[in-house]
């Protein structure tokens, strides 16, 4: 069986899927820390020049 990058995402995500039912919960800091980094990292260059 031929492993690669492009059987792992659906892999990952039937598995983060499955995750995410039996704890909801993680769902939520998931999303959150998304949302944290996405904003940093958008933010960061304007924050550097000041």
């Amino acid at each position: 069986m031929d492993f690669s990058a492009i059987s792992a995402q659906p892999v990952a995500a039937l598995v983060i899927g499955v995750i995410v039912l039996i704890f909801p919960k993680i769902l939520n800091y998931a999303v959150a820390a998304y949302l944290i980094f996405i904003g940093v990292t958008g933010l960061w260059p304007n924050l550097l020049s000041g």
